[in-house]
């Protein structure tokens, strides 16, 4: 696997970032909900250095310009509901992209720190030997991730895997690393200290989907 750390450079990235974080500023959700979604577009841009391009005309009022295009034939897919504005902004910038959407939750069945993955809810397109771009806020353990894969490998074998994730634990990415292909991308960016004793990422931001959207019941 190749894995990218995109806040290893200082950018803007590392702004909307610290933004998320900050208790201060994390609680507006509306505010919270676009800083992702800035997110989500930063990494995309850095993504599509990534992809494949062709060379095409454009006719102009005045005249022809040779440039490139995206050849892609891309999928991007979010991992409900904390993916939601991240999906957004990735699909700000591959505004021509195909869309997809699975549920993926923790099931504690002992009412305890044991969970298994539920994957239920999926409207995803058909992935055959297309560019999959799938994405969610945190990568705590790595198993909804992989999960999730799994399921949308019934919908056809992609070509190419690009997984883009904006806080990231070791021990996800390990796992990653030990359950996805070998030529699978991992978009991270940044990379945080470990899960604690219920697997959650620190020092992390807390519930990305309850500061998106409201407490869960």
């Amino acid at each position: 696997m190749q894995i990218h750390y995109l806040s290893d450079a200082n950018s803007i990235l590392n702004h909307f970032l610290g933004q998320i974080r900050n208790i201060e500023v994390q609680n507006d959700s509306m505010r919270f909900r676009r800083n992702i979604e800035r997110i989500g577009e930063v990494m995309a841009y850095e993504l599509s250095k990534d992809l494949h391009y062709k060379s095409i005309e454009i006719k102009t009022p005045l005249g022809v310009k040779s440039t490139t295009e995206i050849s892609d034939r891309l999928v991007l897919c979010s991992i409900l509901r904390a993916g939601l504005p991240l999906h957004l902004g990735f699909l700000n910038y591959f505004d021509a992209a195909e869309n997809g959407f699975v549920s993926a939750y923790r099931h504690h069945y002992d009412n305890d720190d044991k969970f298994d993955i539920r994957v239920e809810y999926q409207a995803v397109p058909n992935l055959e030997d297309k560019t999959l771009l799938l994405i969610d806020p945190m990568l705590a353990t790595g198993q909804s991730m992989v999960a999730v894969f799994n399921t949308l490998l019934q919908k056809g074998m992609p070509k190419e895997i690009h997984v883009a994730v904006v806080i990231a634990a070791p021990e996800g990415i390990k796992y990653l690393e030990e359950n996805l292909p070998d030529n699978c991308h991992l978009w991270v960016a940044t990379l945080d200290e470990k899960l604690n004793e219920k697997n959650y990422i620190i020092p992390g931001l807390g519930d990305a989907g309850d500061l998106a959207y409201g407490n869960k019941l």
